[in-house]
């Protein structure tokens, strides 16, 4: 990688309002890393803003880091050392049912919580052409929450395959509904952390289906495991996030 590098995340690619999405600059950051890396863990120290160019500069140990134009650190990518290169946080659950995650999805868009937002991963004003809409919804019996989604050919690359750094930002916003409605948390929460393994190639024609489970609660920190799988329920990438929720008010 070379180490004057820069990246400028369009707008459209933003979570909240001016600031880039974690799941995609997360995919960025991974991207970059030396090799196969396996698992990688990417820290977020304070929001990555969109339309401005941020640096990116290899690190010793072989990690990545994302600055703004003063030096101040954004962000950073680590590799995991994990069993088999998979992420820490137990057992991945087995996909929904491409039924099971379709049903979670409509019913989540017609009672979504409040707070919603224009988000690329989640926004309910997105087309498929604009936006990822994982609409996560509860999956009766079994404490879970997917989204079934179809990208459009744009987002796809010349192969049909949903780039890496998507396929890590499918990863991003199902963390956080499960932490709405498994755990009843605020909405305005933010990724502190993700640390998550693409397993090879996602093809996306037949659709997929992005999921996510509780893995505990800690004052406003909430942990989250998430995956995204084909159609017929082949898992393609896996993760773990630390979601942090904002103070109460008053």
């Amino acid at each position: 990688m070379d180490s004057m590098e820069t990246i400028t995340v369009p707008e459209a690619l933003h979570g909240y309002p001016g600031v880039a999405f974690g799941g995609y600059v997360a995919g960025l950051l991974a991207g970059r890393m030396p090799g196969d890396a396996g698992a990688v863990r990417v820290d977020f120290r304070r929001p990555v803003p969109t339309g401005t160019a941020v640096r990116l500069d290899p690190v010793d140990g072989g990690g990545v880091a994302l600055l703004d134009a003063d030096g101040v650190l954004l962000a950073a990518a680590s590799a995991v050392d994990a069993p088999g290169g998979e992420v820490p946080g137990g057992e991945v659950p087995g996909a929904p049912s491409w039924a099971e995650a379709s049903k979670a999805a409509d019913a989540y868009r017609a009672d979504p919580p409040g707070g919603e937002v224009d988000c690329f991963g989640c926004g309910l004003g997105r087309t498929p052409a604009t936006g990822l809409r994982l609409h996560c919804g509860l999956v009766p019996g079994r404490d879970l929450v997917a989204a079934s989604w179809t990208p459009d050919a744009v987002l796809l690359d010349a192969d049909g395959l949903l780039p890496p750094a998507l396929a890590w930002a499918a990863l991003d916003c199902p963390g956080n509904a499960a932490g709405r409605l498994l755990a009843g948390g605020p909405a305005g929460a933010v990724t502190a952390a993700l640390t998550g393994r693409v397993r090879g190639a996602v093809p996306a024609a037949s659709g997929l289906v992005s999921y996510a489970w509780l893995l505990g609660v800690e004052g406003r920190k909430c942990r989250v495991g998430t995956a995204l799988a084909t159609a017929s329920g082949e898992v393609c990438a896996v993760a773990e996030a630390l979601w942090v929720w904002p103070r109460p008010q008053g």
